[in-house]
């Protein structure tokens, strides 16, 4: 399943993409015939990605809901950034979406396509009614992305929260 915008190709990583991600980005970048420039492979972010590829490998009938999806630029095929859906539809029937950019793509509205598109994609789903978001109170960027999306704030404590 590959979504299709505008510029930008939205692939979901399989299992054993997401192992490369993790291992051996090379490996990845031949495979999906792409050149990774998104948010570097450490840290938190990193403990991130080996999270969600585990519950992955634990659940991979929903994998599409638990794995990452790669933002590659249609023009030259660099992955610009990512963003996931964090777990299967809750009892809500709302998934959360997450996501981010290597810092010199930002200010170019790539997010904001790929997570309007990806948004519309999740709420075709059956058992989903509403895609919500948490973004810091400082995280401007994110909170006009989210605003851009539709998505309305629902709740404010150390974080916003946001629905769509």
């Amino acid at each position: 399943m590959t979504i299709q915008t505008e510029r930008l190709e939205i692939i979901p990583l399989t299992l054993n993409q997401l192992k490369l991600w993790i291992e051996d980005i090379p490996a990845l970048e031949k495979e999906l015939d792409c050149s990774y420039k998104a948010e570097p492979m450490q840290g938190f972010f990193l403990e991130i990605v080996k999270n969600q590829y585990e519950i992955t490998l634990k659940d991979p009938n929903n994998y599409l809901w638990h794995s990452f999806f790669f933002l590659i630029r249609k023009c030259d095929r660099v992955v610009v950034g990512s963003a996931d859906f964090k777990d299967i539809p809750n009892e809500n029937r709302e998934v959360e979406i997450g996501y981010g950019l290597g810092k010199e793509f930002e200010h170019n509205g790539y997010m904001t396509e790929a997570a309007k598109t990806m948004c519309n994609w999740a709420l075709k789903q059956n058992g989903v009614t509403n895609v919500i978001a948490e973004t810091d109170l400082e995280g401007l960027a994110s909170q006009k992305i989210l605003e851009r999306c539709g998505f309305k704030k629902y709740k404010q404590g150390e974080t916003l929260w946001w629905r769509l």
